[in-house]
């Protein structure tokens, strides 16, 4: 019974840090094409009279795709950290030196 309390709770926990990357990738996508909508001109007749349309305004969108686009990859990289073979070498790789670290230290006083 406590087992499946845990595997629920996991799974659970792995459901919700999916949704939270899936809706990232959302806003993701929506922000950046608006931004580039307004950037490219297409909407300028949607805007308010006010608001501004000279190009220099939106130099700044670019930037933002890429500093964004950098935190949505790790964002991508943290949920999906189980399932990229890197990462599980390298743990594998952790734990083995570590066992073998402890045996050294072990062997070292008898």
């Amino acid at each position: 019974m406590e087992n499946k309390t845990i595997k629920y709770k996991r799974a659970t926990k792995r459901v919700k840090q999916l949704k939270g990357f899936y809706n990232h990738i959302k806003i993701f996508v929506v922000v950046n094409l608006a931004l580039y909508l307004i950037k490219s001109g297409w909407i300028h007749s949607w805007l308010p009279n006010g608001f501004p349309r000279a190009s220099y305004y939106f130099d700044w969108i670019n930037e933002n795709f890429i500093i964004w686009g950098i935190f949505l990859i790790f964002h991508g990289l943290l949920v999906f950290r189980n399932k990229l073979p890197f990462f599980k070498n390298w743990e594998k790789k952790q734990i083995q030196k570590f066992m073998e670290q402890e045996s050294k230290e072990e062997n070292k006083y008898r």
